[in-house]
């Protein structure tokens, strides 16, 4: 356990490793396993990999957003259900969809303070898993019988109560802003068309994505980083079920709109509902070096910020991506890879203009010039979101993950990360090759 009081000037946490489960689509092969059991297998995973001494985790850190109502903390009941030494604790963040990045930032931050040497960060969940909620109105009504005070006239005032039946039925669950009641699908459509993003040039990037995902996996580079998972049925998973080789352009125009008669986000530009897990680990370099283990990469920076989600719910990496980058004294120009979430091509592709324009730049960042433009061949080099799935909590991991591998691997020193988020949330963060 770590024993810092202080930390010492200069202390560096870095990511020495990283795994995560196969992603597949919800409602099937992991339809069984909730977001719980799903980090319980890339832990156990992360930890047969590395073959670290438990003794020495002090924390896990894990970010989720359909969080178990009886069991929120996931991150404690992971270190409780592999038995993990006591002193392990767990805490549990959310921020949508950047909630495994800021899992692993919160726990990177701590290491960085003293707070422990050695920490799991990563995140899962499964839609698959949702709860349905009842509505306010049944839960009041029944109150009284919950809490067995309940006499034969509030028997008589429940069953009162719950009429009309369509106002007490379980709802289902959506992604829809609390503020404005928009689906994010919605949101990305109002983006496309505010920053003239074709239905064309979404569906070739959506492609692209496919293409890259697939090469990555056939090559063995994407598939060293993800473990088998046994499923109660007694399956075994072994591999992202997601990604299309063979889907081209013309496969993908035939799809139609999902959420505007006339537009232009589609199943196939969009990521899906997504079951799965990933982890990294991380601890101060000095452990490493004590442990013999190889670091990876560590932060450079990082940022979160936010937007108003009635304008354009999804820009927010637009401005949390340069703010990163300011804060690591490093510009676009420098970075060797750009790695951003692809919950809809049009918003990447919206991202990617708005970082180019001057004009954005002036108005939204109180700069003369634009942040720079990415050049496509240092974009989501093995795909993104729109190929692999998109387990809300658990890719931001993944992109960390990744990029320290290939950091590590190609001798490359810079990467940037981008992640758009519910209610208006942006996150950026700048990896350097360790």
């Amino acid at each position: 356990m770590a024993k810092f009081t202080k930390a010492p000037a200069g202390r560096r946490a870095v990511v020495v490793a990283g795994v995560r489960t196969p992603f597949v689509k919800a409602f099937a092969e992991f339809l069984k396993l909730d977001t719980i059991a799903l980090g319980d297998a890339t832990v156990k995973a992360l930890l047969q990999r590395t073959q670290i001494d438990r003794d020495v985790i002090d924390a896990i850190v894990w970010g989720g957003v359909i969080l178990p109502g009886l069991a929120p903390n996931v991150a404690r009941e992971i270190a409780l259900d592999l038995k993990l030494p006591a002193h392990v604790e767990g805490h549990t963040v959310t921020r949508a969809c950047a909630s495994g990045l800021q899992a692993v930032t919160s726990a990177v931050a701590g290491i960085e303070r003293g707070e422990f040497d050695v920490a799991i960060a990563g995140g899962s969940d499964s839609t698959s898993n949702a709860e349905l909620k009842l509505p306010q109105k049944v839960v009041h009504a029944l109150a009284p019988l919950a809490f067995g005070k309940a006499t034969p006239k509030d028997y008589l005032g429940v069953v009162s109560q719950l009429v009309p039946l369509s106002e007490v039925l379980p709802k289902m669950p959506k992604i829809a802003e609390r503020t404005t009641g928009q689906v994010m699908g919605e949101s990305a459509e109002g983006m496309a068309r505010r920053n003239e993003i074709s239905r064309e040039a979404q569906d070739e990037f959506a492609v692209r994505s496919h293409h890259r995902a697939a090469a990555a996996i056939a090559s063995g580079r994407l598939r060293r980083e993800v473990a088998s998972v046994e499923t109660p049925e007694g399956k075994t998973v072994t591999a992202d079920t997601i990604v299309r080789a063979d889907t081209s352009v013309e496969k993908l125009a035939k799809l139609r709109p999902v959420f505007a008669k006339d537009g232009t986000v589609t199943a196939g530009n969009a990521s899906a509902l997504t079951d799965g897990a990933a982890a990294v680990l991380l601890m101060s370099e000095e452990k490493a070096k004590q442990l013999g283990l190889t670091p990876l990469a560590f932060f450079r920076s990082w940022a979160y910020t936010g937007v108003d989600p009635a304008d354009q719910l999804l820009l927010g990496p637009a401005l949390a991506m340069p703010m990163a980058l300011d804060r690591a004294g490093l510009s676009l120009a420098d970075m060797d890879l750009v790695d951003m979430h692809e919950a809809f091509a049009a918003q990447v592709l919206s991202v990617v203009k708005m970082l180019g324009s001057d004009a954005f730049a002036k108005t939204r960042l109180g700069r003369d010039r634009a942040v720079g433009e990415i050049d496509p061949a240092k974009l989501n080099i093995f795909g993104g979101s729109v190929a692999l799935g998109h387990p809300f909590g658990a890719t931001g991991a993944r992109m960390v993950m990744t990029m320290a591998n290939e950091l590590h691997d190609t001798g490359k020193r810079y990467a940037l990360l981008g992640i758009c988020a519910a209610g208006g949330l942006g996150a950026g963060a700048v990896l350097e090759r360790a």
